[in-house]
Order: structure tokens, then C-alpha cells, then sequence
């Protein structure tokens, strides 16, 4: 081999060591460009992880608020139904004195009187029981009377015999009675065939007219 064929081959070589040489910086700069976004992406995954963390945080105290919450809201739901069985029974003591004289007005008798009867082995209880040789007058009484109230005694009354079979031989008649009457309520128990028990000077009557007939279960 000649000394010029020997030089020819050296640049061919450097040359290519230079090709290599370049190329070995151009992947070393990618490696560092990846490595700097691993980084980057490593140090998001860092401030995700973090803020997922206050997240968390933030979840369990806000459950730890809504838990505490929730405990005042059936604090306070047992003492308004607390408050709302004395009204109740308040109530129930303004009607229960003036329940003879309401129904002899109607022409009805009263021999017994029993407050908070309930039914054997059935979910019923009547707030006034009232009764003689031949009806039965159940009294529903609320110290706000609304719709409902008088829908939910209708299905009672409904039911009545069938929870106490010893009343089969009675005509059972219906009452209702309230304080406030919400909704027109009276109304709709009148339709119903129900009487209308509420307050009435520094006591109660019967708001019902003269023409009413009761309904009879």
C-alpha cells in the first residue's frame, strides 16, 4: 500500500470517527433533553401527588365537617320532635275536657275517653279515642293541621277495625284536631266526612256547620 492510499484511508477513517463523533453529541444532547423532561415530568408528578394529597386532606375534613354536621341536624330533629309531642300533648289537653260537650252538641254521647291508644302488634295509634254503645270517634290531633294529616287519618280509620276487632260493632266516625290549620285543611276534612276540631276563644269547638253529616266506618 502506497503512502498516499495509506493517507486516503486515514481521512476516510477520520472522517468517519468525525460522522460518529457527531452523532454520539447529537444523541447525547437528546439523552439529556429526555433526562430533563423525565425531570420535569418526574417534578409534575411530584406537584400532582402533592396537590392529590391536599385533596385528600381536604376531602376528609370535609367529611369530618359534614359528619359533625349531620350529628347537629338530628340533635336539633330530635329536640323539634320532642317540642313537637309536648305541643301535641298540649293540645291534646285543651280537646280532651271539651270532648263531651263537643259531641253531645251533635247529638252523640260520650261514655269513655282514651288518649294514645295503640294496636296490638299493628303501627297505629289513635291520639283520642272516644266512645258509647254505638260509635267509636277517633281523633287525630296536630298542633299545625295540614292535608296530610287528614289523608294519613282517613287510611286509619280505614284500618281501625281490622286493628282492633273489638270495636267491629261500633259506628266510627272521624275527628280532627289543630291549633293552626295550614292549607286548608278544614275544608278538605269537611269533604271528607270528617269533623273540625279547633281553637276557639279560650277554648275549642266544632267548626263543622249545621247541614254536616259525618262519614261512618
Amino acid at each position: 500500500m502506497t503512502a498516499k492510499e495509506i493517507e486516503l484511508g486515514f481521512q476516510e477513517v477520520w472522517k468517519l470517527f468525525m460522522e460518529v463523533r457527531e452523532d454520539f453529541k447529537k444523541t447525547d444532547n437528546e439523552i439529556k433533553e429526555l433526562a430533563n423532561r423525565f425531570k420535569e415530568t418526574d417534578n409534575e408528578i411530584k406537584e400532582l401527588a402533592d396537590r392529590f394529597k391536599e385533596t385528600d386532606n381536604g376531602i376528609k375534613e370535609l367529611s369530618k365537617t359534614v359528619d359533625k354536621l349531620s350529628k347537629e341536624v338530628e340533635k336539633t330533629t330530635k329536640a323539634v320532635d320532642g317540642l313537637s309531642s309536648k305541643w301535641s300533648r298540649f293540645v291534646e289537653g285543651l280537646i280532651v275536657p271539651a270532648m263531651e260537650r263537643l259531641f253531645k252538641e251533635r247529638g252523640i254521647k260520650i261514655d269513655k275517653i282514651l288518649t294514645r291508644v295503640r294496636a296490638k302488634g299493628r303501627v297505629m295509634e289513635i291520639d283520642i279515642l272516644a266512645i258509647n254503645g254505638k260509635y267509636a270517634i277517633l281523633v287525630e290531633v296536630k298542633s299545625t293541621l295540614k292535608v296530610n294529616d287528614v289523608k294519613e287519618h282517613i287510611e286509619r280509620l280505614k284500618d281501625f277495625k281490622v286493628a282492633f276487632p273489638e270495636y267491629n260493632d261500633k259506628h266510627v266516625v272521624g275527628a280532627v284536631a289543630g291549633i293552626v290549620i295550614d292549607e286548608k285543611a278544614d275544608r278538605y276534612a269537611y269533604r271528607k266526612g270528617l269533623f273540625v276540631i279547633a281553637e276557639s276563644g279560650n277554648t275549642v269547638d266544632i267548626l263543622n256547620d249545621g247541614k254536616f253529616v259525618p262519614k261512618m266506618w
